[in-house]
């Protein structure tokens, strides 16, 4: 987003991935009704499977931003990165903000019964680690060489094993 040769070069805010997804989801299941979840998750059981993955979303997210400006690092990924955050929940996984992300939108397209959001979910993920994560971990390399090489081979990438 920026021109300047100190950013990762992603190729959106990934807020606004995500929340294409959100509104795409909502605009279809509006044109294209499909009620899968409807039907597989009674209301009240919906809401709260929704409302515990928003909550778990929303806490790893905080977290992720809490730990940049702890380490004085800026948080958009389109400006530059001046510290490693690899303490607090990045000891755990290394995109916690994103993990939090996909979290939130499941949550909510599982509140709202939202079929066509959790589907639009995989096509948005895909585009965060192709067009964000993977650009952020080469900047990241180039810049700060083998401290990030050694975090990236102690830390999984997305909270699973590699």
């Amino acid at each position: 987003m920026s021109n300047s040769t100190d950013t990762p070069g992603v190729i959106a805010p990934p807020p606004l991935i995500y929340a294409a997804a959100v509104v795409a989801g909502i605009l279809l299941d509006w044109l294209i009704p499909v009620y899968v979840l409807k039907v597989l998750l009674y209301g009240t059981t919906r809401i709260v499977i929704g409302i515990v993955l928003i909550a778990v979303g929303a806490a790893l997210a905080i977290a992720g931003e809490r730990a940049f400006r702890a380490v004085g690092t800026n948080t958009p990924p389109w400006k530059p990165a001046i510290n490693l955050a690899t303490t607090g929940v990045f000891s755990y996984l290394r995109n916690p903000m994103y993990v939090g992300m996909t979290l939130m939108v499941a949550g909510l397209a599982v509140a709202l019964a939202s079929d066509w959001m959790l589907v639009l979910l995989v096509p948005t993920v895909l585009v965060v680690h192709y067009g964000v994560v993977l650009r952020e971990e080469r900047y990241l390399e180039q810049k700060f060489g083998e401290p990030y090489r050694r975090f990236k081979a102690s830390v999984s990438r997305y909270g699973w094993p590699a």
